[in-house]
């Protein structure tokens, strides 16, 4: 099979090659291609995945791979694609991070104003991507790893419609982390998990139809014990009867998460591209120490992911089972398997709701649990949200809709509606002033008009 991932020189390729190297049964990737404007990054990748399937060469033939600038190469022949492009550089996270902060806004890049930027500069890009693919490659399967993950996956899934999935490793690491508290192989659970990427939660965790979450919920020391317990609080968790994606903190902590970001030494975009600049220069000096320079930037970032919110909650240092996600790639791979192989599997997916959760038409991405086979993601019946977690999703896709609304028509007017309604901005005249200095900073928001 042929797999090409758009952002070929990111810095996580190496973790989907290392996983594509372990691979056992048929049929397998065998041609992966690795698709970049920036030949740079492309160049240092390469080096890293020679040296990968040189000490891990796996059980079958190489994986072979070639790395392009140009995308019709790239896409012709494809039978899956992974999307993970960053319009604008961490350079552009920088300036979503700085903008909102100077006028007392979150920044993230997935959450609230940075988000919208984020979104904003990526979705024309995204959809020209998912034209080219429907004409180059009509039969393969996009997964989509670009942030903000369902807001671009929505907007994909105009051209590309069901074929077309959009992917985020939180919700396998909440499961994860909860399911080894209680003791329970999340193979054999069923997790009733709910909202949009980034807004989701975990509302129960079912065994031969038992429900065991109200179990950890009644174990203060237990709910305690874990990231999302750390980051939210063993009485929060149980005021709310679920468990919070660990993004909703800059939800429910606002103000901490805030002034966390404005007092922090350093964004973590800065840090981000302090980080990853160091890695590619090093590359460049020395090919041969790619893949011990990524290993050890890889660490680093992992150890300090969402740093400045649990210090400010008191969450202390990551642990290292904690960490243990599950990872992107072994998410992406799990679809892959399901899709080309027919075997069934059960994943939390950013799919077209259909009729999933009642709050929200059938177009629009939602992230809930999918069975996964031949023909692709289908939704499992859940339970539908309680009112405080309904309203927020209703809001944020709003406001997700506004931005695609504003990408898609040049609208300047739909782009300040985005912001302006967004939960985390919280003023008309703050929202304008963001968008004013966005569009002065980033070309590629040229295209907003009237």
């Amino acid at each position: 099979m042929k797999l090409v991932i758009l952002g070929g020189g990111g810095f996580r390729v190496p973790l989907i090659h290392r996983a594509l190297l372990a691979e056992r049964g048929e049929p397998r990737v065998n041609d992966l291609v690795l698709y970049d404007v920036d030949l740079r990054r492309l160049t240092a990748i390469r080096h890293v995945l020679d040296q990968q399937a040189a000490l891990e060469p796996g059980e079958h033939a190489p994986v072979s791979v070639t790395v392009t600038t140009e995308l019709k190469e790239a896409l012709v022949g494809a039978d899956f694609v992974f999307s993970a492009i960053r319009v604008g550089g961490l350079e552009g996270r920088v300036i979503d991070e700085r903008v909102a902060l100077d006028q007392g806004v979150l920044g993230q890049e997935t959450v609230g104003a940075g988000g919208i930027s984020y979104g904003l500069r990526t979705v024309p890009v995204a959809i020209e991507v998912a034209r080219r693919i429907a004409d180059l490659a009509p039969d393969a399967w996009t997964i989509n790893f670009t942030n903000p993950a369902g807001l671009v996956t929505e907007a994909m899934a105009a051209y590309l419609g069901d074929r077309v999935i959009g992917i985020c490793d939180s919700p396998v690491g909440l499961t994860r982390r909860v399911a080894r508290l209680l003791g329970i192989d999340p193979a054999t659970a069923r997790f009733d998990y709910a909202g949009l990427n980034h807004l989701g939660w975990l509302r129960g965790v079912y065994v031969e139809g038992r429900d065991h979450l109200p179990r950890l919920l009644d174990n203060p020391e237990a709910l305690g014990s874990f990231e999302e317990g750390k980051l939210f609080g063993p009485d929060w968790l149980k005021t709310l009867g679920a468990i919070p994606n660990e993004y909703l903190y800059y939800y429910y902590y606002a103000n901490e998460a805030v002034e966390a970001a404005r007092t922090a030494t350093q964004t973590r975009g800065a840090f981000l591209l302090r980080q990853q600049h160091d890695f590619y220069a090093e590359t460049e000096r020395d090919a041969g120490s790619a893949l011990d320079a990524w290993r050890r930037t890889r660490a680093e970032r992992e150890a300090t992911y969402m740093a400045d919110t649990r210090d400010i909650a008191g969450a202390g240092d990551r642990d290292s089972d904690d960490m243990e996600s599950g990872g992107y790639e072994q998410v992406a791979l799990s679809i892959m398997r399901a899709i080309a192989r027919d075997e069934r599997t059960v994943l939390i997916l950013n799919v077209r709701n259909r009729s999933a959760l009642s709050i929200v038409d059938a177009d629009a991405v939602v992230e809930v649990p999918c069975v996964v086979d031949a023909n692709g993601p289908h939704q499992v019946v859940i339970n539908q949200l309680p009112s405080h977690a309904a309203g927020l999703v209703a809001s944020v896709k709003a406001v997700e809709r506004a931005t695609i609304e504003a990408a898609v028509r040049g609208s300047r007017r739909a782009a300040h509606k985005a912001l302006a309604l967004h939960p985390l901005v919280g003023s008309v005249t703050v929202a304008q002033r963001m968008l004013d200095s966005y569009v002065e900073h980033f070309p590629q928001l040229s295209y907003l008009r009237g």
